[in-house]
This record gives structure tokens, sequence and C-alpha cells, in this order.
């Protein structure tokens, strides 16, 4: 029986490491965030810390990937946290030490992977744990275009459900609560891996623990949404999301797409947060992109308008939350921002929300909760409309 209705009642709200570390993450950078999320969150529904993508790569500096790099790997094809990154997981301990300080808060402890097999386990034959075959038995030429860690699988070789099996039940020895897999779920310029999808959530369901799944990149096809609902908690919506207002106003079409298919432990994703202090050691980022500039070390582009408007989108939307820069930094409004009782209320107390049309040039949503209704009117002009600012955001309570 699938464990799939067992998390994520409500849409999960956390930290991921990517916006401000890419690749990079450090083991006391993801404690010293997990302890702000404890002391000045997790009362406002915030609960995840996850470790986003190459936790195994000794040699990750930003988010630009080293081409074939040895990775951090067991005896089993199974890859292992870099220990010059995460001193905690030396000799064979793997995360299992991080979750349970994570868990130690309060909190729970969420991973990335990528969809497949490592590459370096292919390459050296290495076996499955579980089975007789070994990695070249399950492999397929299904690869990523963007990061050479990994093949893809074969999901009609045998020894290929085993492989799945295995990494996810090391990852409930570790207490692992949430698993983002990329490369699995695009439309457009990737594929959509429904087998595999399948495959991890079989491995998830006899893991023995429950744990969130979260599918990347995106946007997700809306023509797949049944495998989607069927089998994960939340998909992305849209490619990488940044700070750039031409990038958020894309987002108001997606929403009114997916809206009619999220609740019920499935959640569309945004995407996540660029709030606060961002690009450290990251990028949307290191390389140019079409607007010009690259994406430094820096503080959100997005005004206090823009931000709230985000905020107030990805709320009455339902959307998961993950807060992208590093919360060591954040000044009083981002702080006010998160713990925004209003938004805090709507977020976890709306039980159905919707686009509705309207004949002025406002976007205007509407939601209904457990004891209250909403309405949010969002300006996207760059002048005042009906007293709503430009870029800007009125939202409306009534009991």
């Amino acid at each position: 029986m699938t464990r799939l209705k067992n998390v994520a009642k409500l849409p999960p709200k956390g930290w991921n490491s990517w916006d401000c570390y890419g690749a990079s993450v450090t083991e006391a950078e993801v404690i010293g965030n997990a302890e702000y999320m404890a002391s000045h969150l997790k009362a406002h529904g915030w609960e995840y810390v996850v470790v986003d993508i190459q936790w195994y790569e000794p040699a990750a500096t930003t988010s630009i990937y080293n081409a074939f790099y040895p990775l951090e790997m067991d005896d089993f094809s199974r890859l292992m946290p870099a220990v010059n990154r995460f001193p905690s997981s030396a000799d064979g301990k793997g995360f299992k030490p991080l979750g349970e300080k994570i868990h130690a808060l309060g909190l729970k402890f969420g991973i990335h992977i990528m969809r497949g097999i490592p590459r370096q386990a292919v390459h050296q034959n290495t076996p499955i744990l579980g089975t007789g075959k070994r990695a070249r038995d399950i492999a397929a030429n299904s690869i990523c275009p963007w990061n050479t860690d990994m093949y893809g699988v074969n999901p009609y070789a045998e020894g290929a459900q085993e492989y799945y099996d295995s990494i996810f039940a090391l990852y409930a020895e570790w207490g692992v609560d949430f698993v983002k897999v990329d490369d699995i779920a695009a439309s457009r310029l990737y594929p959509f891996f429904s087998e595999e999808i399948e495959m991890i959530r079989l491995a998830i369901d006899r893991c023995g623990r429950d744990m969130v799944l979260s599918l990347s990149p995106g946007p997700a096809p809306l023509e797949q949404a049944a495998i989607l609902k069927q089998n994960a908690n939340m998909w992305r919506v849209t490619d990488d999301y940044w700070d750039r207002w031409d990038n958020f106003k894309a987002m108001f079409e997606r929403c009114e797409k997916w809206w009619p298919l999220v609740g019920y432990h499935g959640w569309p994703d945004c995407d996540m947060l660029p709030l606060g202090h961002l690009g450290i050691r990251s990028a949307d980022g290191n390389w140019p992109h079409p607007w010009g500039e690259t994406g430094a070390d820096r503080f959100t582009r997005f005004t206090k308008d823009e931000q709230k408007t985000m905020m107030t989108l990805w709320t009455i939307f339902r959307s998961p939350m993950f807060f992208g820069g590093e919360l060591r930094d954040n000044d009083e409004w981002t702080l006010s921002l998160l713990t925004d009782p209003l938004l805090t209320e709507m977020h976890q107390t709306i039980r159905k929300s919707w686009p509705e049309k309207s004949e002025s040039k406002l976007i205007i949503w509407r939601a209904e909760g457990e004891t209250a209704n909403y309405t949010a009117k969002f300006n996207l002009h760059d002048k005042i409309i009906e007293s709503v600012p430009p870029h800007g955001v009125i939202l409306e309570k009534k009991c």
C-alpha cells in the first residue's frame, strides 16, 4: 500500500540550499540555517531543511558542475555525502548524524538526488544490493543534458527496482523525511520519465519511512497530471525561477493552469522563493542570462511590494514554500514576511482557491478557508490601479 497519503497533508514549507550555495553547501551551513528555522520560523509552519544537489561531490564550490568528477560512493553503487563538506558522515555514517541534529531541533530533513545510477558505478560495474546484478546491467543511456553524474535506469532490467529500493532503504536509515528527485518530471526540453517515477514511489513505499516526494525540474506536463498525483507529493510547474519581475508574472498563467489539481496531498510547486541573501556561492548565477547580467552574491532583486505579491500568490495558490536565501542574514522585513500571520493562516487553512475572471486590470484570486474567505487583488502594471500599488497586492479577509 502506498505511503503517499501519510505526508504533506498541507503544502510543505522549508529551506533549500540551492539559491544561496548551489552545489557546495556544507554541514555547518545546513545546521546554521536549521537552527535559525527552529528559533524563528518553526512556529509558523516552516519545518523542512533540504540539502540540494551534489552533496556527494567533494570539489563542488558553486552551482557550476565539475564534469565527471569522482564522487563519494559506497560499495553498492549508492552515493554518499562528501566527508570534507559533511564531516559527521565519516566512517560510513552518511547523513544519519546530520538528520539526527535536525530532528533534535524539531525539524525534518531532506535531500536532493538525481534520477538514475551514478556513471561512476556503471564505469566500475559495482554491485547492486539485494541482487546479483551490477550497475551495467541496469543502466540506460537516458542521461541528463546538464549534469554528468548519472545514467538513467532501465525500468525493465532485472535489478533496477532493487537499486532504487536500496538507495531509499539507505535514506530511511539516515532519517530522511523529504526527497527532491531531479531530471525526471519536465516537459519541453527534457523527457518525462514516468517509469522511474513509479519505481521511486514503490521504493519509498517499501523503505518503511514516510517521505515527501518532490519532482523536478519543470514545467511538469499537465497531461501527466494523473501520474504525478498518484506518485508524488509535489512537482514543479515551472522551470528554474529567479528574482526577476518578468519571471514572476509568468507564474500567474501557470497557477491558472494547475489550480484545479491542488490539494489532497498533491501540491503543484511554483519553485523556491528567491528572497533574502542569494547567490553566495550559487548562480542563476555564474553565467550570463538573457537580461544581460549574472546572479552574483546579492540580496533579492524584488522590491518589498514584489516580495509581498509573490508570497501572496504562493500562499493563495497553496504552493509549497521553500526559502532560497541564507536565513541567518535575514533582516527584520524578510523575517516579518515569512512569519506574516495572515499568510501563515491562509497557507494552513485554505481548502479551495481559484482565479476569478475580472473586467478590471487586476488579477483576482479567491479562497475559502476553514473559518474565513480571502480575496487577493494583484496589480501587474507599473502604475496604481484601484488603490493597489504597482507590482503590489491587496489581500482581504472576510470571516
